[in-house]
């Protein structure tokens, strides 16, 4: 028996090839996903070629069943039916699909001293400066209403070879004393993140016609998406960074992409889950929604009522009462933490922060100043989850968010737990959270896979 423990890099346990294998897929994921609406459509055809169908309600449900059912286009749930009633509960991970972007306003387009731009707001927590002088890339879709109906037109610029990028701004060093020496959260106003987007007028237009570049942005994107200014008042438009992701190192153990924060868990959470052939003891549920970077609220986030209809649903397919699969049931909040990094030793606590290399990290309470918005998981779930990950030969390794009253945050865990279900975080640990590009380990990717997968055998 080992007396003593300490966090350990479990490579001599990892099957590289496989390792490595996962990771290409996963960074495909990322590179199509960079929105949840993407990374929805990604996930339902990947569900489809595993059996999964589309679930409406009066539909039965029995042992080996593959459901799934989409929340608005931004959201979706992923069932596979067990053997096991649903009264005896059922193994459950939920991830959020959102990453910090930037949003394209509702009146975006105007044009300045020669050159077009579109106003935005920035969506989730960020630091601003991060977002000037990389290229982006738009993403989204316009609502147009044609012979009386909507009709939803993506939009895509930007991702593509051969596509044009665009950026916001920044000053130069010549002309930046000023600015040199604000604080960090000054050095760019919010009202001043604006994208660049041409500078040649419209040639439909003469001299000294107003808003002739305007013009010209307005004449392409209804030749491109049918659309007119007005049509920007339906529309969801974000930029995300248009670099794809890479691998880093010389021995491409890393991969620096923008979306980890949450995508790394919801994609082995899903893919765990679609790789399962046998039909499993428990129902196997994998979550995936919305707006967990600005709180969990509205229909798509993770306080809507949308899991607890399906779930309802699925439950009364059964003559089941929801509260009693509620209270019967196991989840893993599939959510990030932050990663030790040794250039930043002095925010972290080196007994207890997750580190690089040392597989799925299980975050037992999260919150901040005095652990405020967490559900901080009891010890026999945490000892359970021991049980299952250490059964199944998995390195996986405890984490937090930084020292005490340094910071801290949030997941869903706390809107999962409060529907009387044991719910504790688990995940993979990032570096440079919430950057326009992070960085996490393809072992603990890897790891995180193949713990979501022995959780769901559970």
């Amino acid at each position: 028996m080992e007396l003593f423990y300490d966090k350990k890099p479990g490579y001599d346990k990892l099957d590289k090839k496989a390792c490595m294998d996962y990771a290409e897929g996963y960074k495909a994921f990322l590179d199509e996903g960079k929105t949840e609406r993407d990374a929805v459509d990604a996930i339902v055809r990947m569900a489809e070629a595993k059996g999964y169908k589309a679930y409406v309600r009066g539909m039965a449900v029995n042992p080996g069943d593959k459901f799934y059912q989409i929340n608005r286009h931004k959201g979706i749930i992923l069932a596979h039916i067990g053997s096991a009633p649903l009264s005896d509960g059922v193994r459950l991970t939920a991830a959020h699909l959102d990453a910090p972007r930037i949003d394209i306003r509702t009146v975006p387009l105007y044009e300045q001293d020669g050159m077009a731009y579109f106003k935005t707001h920035y969506y989730g927590g960020i630091k601003k400066y991060h977002w000037l002088a990389i290229p982006l890339e738009l993403r989204g879709v316009v609502c147009v209403c044609r012979d009386g109906k909507v009709e939803r037109v993506p939009v895509h610029v930007g991702h593509k070879p051969g596509d044009p990028k665009f950026v916001i701004t920044d000053l130069l060093p010549h002309l930046a004393s000023e600015q040199m020496v604000k604080k960090a959260t000054e050095v760019i106003k919010a009202e001043n993140m604006n994208v660049l987007l041409g500078s040649f007028p419209s040639e439909n237009s003469a001299d000294g016609d107003k808003d002739r570049v305007k013009r010209a942005i307005l004449e392409y994107l209804n030749a491109e998406y049918g659309m007119t200014e007005a049509d920007f008042l339906s529309a969801e438009l974000s930029c995300v960074p248009a670099f794809n992701a890479c691998d880093i190192g010389f021995d491409r153990s890393l991969i620096g992409a923008y979306g980890h924060d949450d995508r790394v868990c919801s994609y082995p959470a899903a893919t765990a889950l679609l790789d399962a052939d046998e039909t499993p003891v428990h129902t196997n549920l994998c979550l995936l929604v919305d707006k967990e970077e600005i709180g969990s609220d509205g229909v798509t986030g993770m306080q809507s009522r949308h899991f607890d209809t399906f779930l309802g649903d699925l439950c009364r397919a059964q003559n089941v009462l929801p509260d009693e699969c509620y209270e019967h049931s196991i989840c893993l909040s599939a959510d990030v933490c932050n990663a030790f990094d040794p250039n930043f030793p002095e925010v972290s606590e080196g007994r207890n922060d997750a580190r690089i290399g040392c597989g799925m990290a299980i975050i037992k309470y999260t919150g901040a100043r005095g652990k405020s918005g967490t559900s901080d998981a009891s010890a026999e779930l945490m000892a359970q989850v021991r049980c299952i990950l250490d059964g199944a030969g998995i390195t996986w390794q405890t984490g937090q968010l930084g020292r005490v009253d340094q910071g801290g945050g949030g997941t869903v865990a706390m809107y999962l737990a409060n529907r009387n279900i044991d719910t504790v975080d688990a995940g993979v640990p990032v570096l440079s959270m919430h950057a326009p590009f992070e960085t996490i380990s393809k072992h603990d990717l890897y790891m995180t896979y193949l713990g979501f997968g022995a959780f769901y055998r559970d």
